[in-house]
């Protein structure tokens, strides 16, 4: 029997990681775009949208944590 040494196996699906790395490129460019194609128009869209007007930084970055979390 052969022991997983702490590796762990991850498979990814490739169209996944396509479409999370176009959500990420489009939410360093326009922030509220990114989330709205990840959660469509909701809570954290509007909040996308408040922090991209209060200052671009803190919209990146709530973009890139929606879509991460995922």
């Amino acid at each position: 029997m052969e022991r997983n040494r702490g590796w762990r196996v991850v498979v990814v699906n490739n169209k996944e990681f396509t479409m999370d790395l176009i959500r990420i490129l489009l939410s360093i460019l326009l922030p509220p775009v990114g989330v709205f194609l990840q959660v469509g128009i909701g809570a954290q869209f509007w909040l996308n949208i408040l922090l991209t007007l209060l200052g671009y930084i803190p919209g990146v970055v709530h973009a890139v944590w929606i879509i991460a979390r995922r």
